[in-house]
């Protein structure tokens, strides 16, 4: 079977291509390997520059019930910041909102395939697919958003090694007391062993998203009800909000090894027409709370790149010169973070009027670049 523009991967990235593209009367197929939303490990935190995105691709996160955030505490032990949040922002299930892209791609005209895993990609005058359960499918563009999983065929190169990182995402039910101290808030609690943000999404649920050493984790017992006792007492405020609830998932969802930092080089030794999105072209630290913003910026960019008919590379050049500072000095506040003077000291900067601005404006994407890409989605 032969297509003309194919689009490996159905969650925001690749949705939002979907949209983009055929909303300018482009056919297109989008491939995606579950056959129903499933959990997915993310913070759930959408920022101003998110919510500009969704609202421009037809999302409404009012109808979808997200749960309106403009403050923050920073905590670490027993000491507490509390600041306003530069912008307002939300908190909705990534399973509400990718279902809602993937459905407004399917509304715009795109044919949508679910179910459907991309086992490997071979590269040559054309792209061949080759798809889970036999068959292939041959394409002249590739759109590559299979988020932090790589494809066989085309891996992402990475030049330094993912820090020896564990993720883990879980879904509660607070307790109506903690659901009041919670609303309009994003608790994030910084811990020897890294941190962990607490924030409600919709319907009251509360989505606990943490990330420690793998060292941490093996010295609390290597598993994750030892890891959550342990922080319990390691970190008072996160016991305090985890009285009285309910844990809505047997088991959290987990990550290990994100190469955090990531930013895709475009080469002459690229396969013609692959344009990576999401997480295959960027990695941003999720202590800034910004990946899904990097994920909808660049379907924006590359569907635009297509529509005009530049080359992959142009666009990957494009991508690079719009999140690559911004990923590295996320990377770096991230790393400074991670140390005990570092937390210390954030917790002192973070206390001046203004710094949560400035921090913002150096982990984001640039308002001019945000307002570029938005132009060419057409509502």
């Amino acid at each position: 079977m032969n297509r003309s523009v194919v689009i490996a991967g159905g969650g925001l990235a690749g949705s939002a291509a979907a949209c983009v593209l055929a909303l300018a009367g482009r056919p297109v197929l989008l491939l995606e390997r579950e056959a129903a939303q499933v959990p997915k490990i993310c913070g759930e935190f959408i920022s101003a520059e998110t919510a500009v995105y969704l609202q421009r691709l037809g999302v409404d996160l009012n109808l979808l019930g997200a749960h309106r955030i403009d403050r923050l505490r920073l905590v670490r032990g027993r000491a507490m910041v509390r600041s306003k949040l530069p912008f307002v922002g939300f908190g909705l299930s990534r399973g509400i909102l990718d279902e809602a892209l993937l459905q407004r791609a399917a509304a715009c005209g795109a044919e949508i395939r679910r179910g459907q895993t991309v086992n490997r990609i071979r590269t040559g005058d054309d792209l061949t697919l080759e798809l889970g359960g036999g068959g292939d499918i041959r394409a002249k563009t590739l759109f590559l958003a299979t988020g932090k999983h790589d494809v066989r065929g085309l891996r992402r190169e990475l030049r330094v090694a993912p820090e020896d990182l564990v993720g883990f995402k879980l879904h509660l039910l607070l307790s109506p007391a903690q659901q009041r101290e919670m609303a309009g808030h994003v608790d994030l609690m910084l811990f020897a062993g890294g941190y962990a943000g607490l924030q409600l999404v919709e319907d009251g649920i509360a989505n606990l998203c943490l990330l420690v050493g793998a060292a941490y984790l093996r010295d609390a017992g290597g598993t994750w009800i030892a890891l959550l006792q342990n922080l319990r007492q390691a970190v008072p405020h996160l016991q305090t909000r985890l009285e009285g609830a309910v844990q809505l998932e047997t088991v959290p969802v987990s990550i290990s090894r994100v190469p955090y930092g990531f930013v895709h080089v475009a080469t002459p030794a690229d396969p013609v027409g692959v344009f990576r999105l999401g997480d295959q072209v960027g990695v941003i630290p999720s202590f800034t709370g910004d990946g899904m913003a990097i994920a909808l910026h660049s379907a924006a960019l590359a569907a635009s790149a297509y529509l005009e008919g530049a080359a992959a590379s142009t666009y990957h050049r494009r991508i690079r010169n719009d999140i690559a500072g911004q990923i590295g000095r996320a990377v770096a506040l991230y790393r400074w973070a991670r140390g005990a003077i570092g937390q210390s000291m954030l917790m002192q900067v973070a206390a001046w009027p203004g710094s949560l601005g400035l921090a913002a404006e150096f982990t984001r994407i640039a308002p001019r670049a945000v307002a570029r890409a938005l132009m060419q989605i057409r509502s």
